[in-house]
């Protein structure tokens, strides 16, 4: 729910004054997302070894990689159960066996880091990017739980 100060007043505005209260009150829906700086994090020996967020869930990662949205990790990656996904890229079974957490993290975070030739979305970052819609400007695909869930279920495919 936005603030009260984002809420529209009780009686509608007309003319000009309508527009700018939509344009106020989606600035007081996006605003809080936008600002939100990511928490830093330490690559090294090709991968993220500390969580972005509290430890994930592997059920919501399982749910989130089969889904279409947001993630969409099966529009390249073929994964066990999942029917109708993609082959572009790796397959992901046995993926938890083949890299650690924190190599499957940096892979989730920017893939580029790794293969700059990739067609692999950063999922979580938001500097250095070309063509971004103005509503996604500054903000992620993936939140750190997010990526954290994924991982925690990558890395039981074994």
């Amino acid at each position: 729910m936005p603030p009260r100060s984002c809420l529209p007043p009780s009686r509608p505005p007309s003319g000009g004054r309508r527009l700018r209260r939509a344009l106020a009150l989606l600035a007081c829906l996006v605003a809080p997302a936008v600002a939100a700086q990511l928490p830093p994090y330490v690559i090294e020996d090709g991968g993220i070894a500390a969580p972005l967020a509290a430890p994930g869930d592997a059920a919501r990662g399982r749910a989130l990689l089969a889904a279409r949205d947001p993630a969409n990790c099966i529009l390249c990656h073929a994964a066990p159960g999942v029917r109708f996904a993609g082959d572009l890229a790796p397959p992901l079974d046995g993926v938890g066996a083949r890299l650690t957490p924190a190599q499957l993290r940096l892979r989730l975070v920017d893939s580029s880091r790794i293969n700059p030739a990739t067609i692999m979305p950063a999922y979580y970052r938001t500097e250095g990017l070309t063509e971004v819609a103005a509503a996604w400007r500054g903000r992620t695909v993936l939140t750190a739980a997010q990526i954290e869930d994924l991982v925690v279920y990558l890395s039981t495919l074994r």
